[in-house]
């Protein structure tokens, strides 16, 4: 097997006991957990609003089209992101005919608030801010820069279950959050995905919209009275996004480790640091930004020959990633290409390392030893 990048821990036999619920009652589907999973993410969270969907995917999407029908956006408005995410986060936006506009990186990897001011246009609505590995960047920054210009703010929370800001867990000033709880993030299912309106009457149009415009869910119809109970209006375009209780099941689990998890994360993180403190002109961490307390999602470092270090270790059966290729270069977004140089040149310099739950120290320190001797 070697050492991979991300193996996802799951507590197999508490999970198993929540699914085997879902299978006695009967109700896999919406409701019943997804209700539970839901109330257990708004206490952990603090946030006003939670619906669980069937990815973040799915959620990012949702986000943009809620804002755009509520606000009354047109097709073509902008929105800011970052070159350097998954392609979901900017698919997201491309999905509601809006057009990305693409703001270069700070050191964080994040989105820099000096250039989202740069990139502002009549025709801007919004900012979507990545956390990407967990960091909060800049993120306070751009909280005051999108109240200044009136722009709404989306945080793609996928990397930050459980991510903490000056002690809090930040996205409480954004107009809506998403999570991601896909295979191998920090708070595993098969996938699934949270989505975090401020507002409550976005989370109802959201929640319509998640179930085919449907304004009954199933779960409502279920514990109603009345002959009517099975009458539903439809109001709106839906989609099938909404999530099911046996992922609801396994994340019910996993949310009561979460911290606990992500604290092992942050050990295997330092050992990372410590091993590279002396090598910082060839081997550069990432480093995590001030007040930040990650979910270490990802442990990032910036070295001169990624693609050559990345085969090297290959053959020591050491397995890390990318994260992520600039996606400017990507055929549709080729528009922005050359709009951030900074992207460009740290897309071919980053490297993800091996960091997941079942690592020891010797695994750092072997992979560790691995990347200083192939720098010298």
């Amino acid at each position: 097997m070697g050492l991979q990048l991300f193996v996802p821990t799951f507590r197999v036999d508490e999970c198993l006991q929540e699914i085997k619920e879902c299978l006695e009652k009967g109700w896999t589907g919406l409701g019943f957990k997804t209700v539970q999973f839901e109330e257990e993410w708004k206490k952990y969270t603090g946030l006003p609003n939670a619906h669980f969907l069937n990815s973040a995917t799915a959620g990012l999407h949702i986000a943009i089209k809620v804002l755009k029908m509520k606000n009354g956006w047109g097709d073509l408005d902008e929105i800011i992101s970052t070159p350097l995410t998954f392609i979901s986060t900017n698919h997201a936006i491309s999905y509601e005919n809006l057009k990305v506009v693409f703001a270069d990186i700070d050191n964080s990897l994040c989105i820099s608030p000096e250039d989202i001011e740069k990139k502002i246009t009549d025709k801007t609505k919004a900012v979507l801010y990545v956390g990407i590995g967990g960091n909060t960047g800049e993120y306070t920054r751009v909280v005051e820069l999108c109240k200044k210009h009136g722009l709404k703010l989306i945080l793609d929370a996928a990397h930050m279950a459980g991510t903490r800001l000056n002690g809090e867990i930040p996205g409480k000033e954004a107009d809506v959050v998403v999570y991601s709880f896909q295979a191998v993030k920090n708070l595993p299912t098969a996938d699934s995905g949270m989505i975090c309106f401020k507002d409550f009457e976005n989370d109802e149009l959201c929640r319509k919209l998640t179930w085919l415009g449907i304004n009954k869910d199933t779960y409502s119809r279920t514990s109603s009275k009345g002959a009517y109970k099975w009458k539903y209006d439809v109001e709106h375009l839906g989609y099938k996004y909404h999530g099911n209780s046996i992922m609801a099941a396994i994340g019910l689990v996993q949310l009561k480790y979460l911290d606990q998890d992500n604290s092992y994360r942050r050990q295997l993180s330092v050992w990372y640091d410590k091993n590279f403190a002396n090598w910082s002109n060839k081997i550069k961490p990432v480093m995590v930004s001030e007040g930040c307390e990650s979910s270490r999602h990802l442990y990032i470092i910036e070295v001169n020959n990624r693609d050559e270090l990345l085969l090297a270790l290959n053959e020591s059966e050491i397995y890390p990633g990318v994260h992520y290729r600039d996606n400017t270069e990507y055929e549709m977004y080729l528009y922005a290409n050359g709009t951030c140089p900074r992207t460009h040149y740290l897309s071919g310099r980053i490297l993800s390392l091996p960091l997941h739950l079942q690592m020891t120290k010797k695994d750092v320190d072997y992979i560790s030893d691995k990347i200083i001797n192939y720098s010298k």
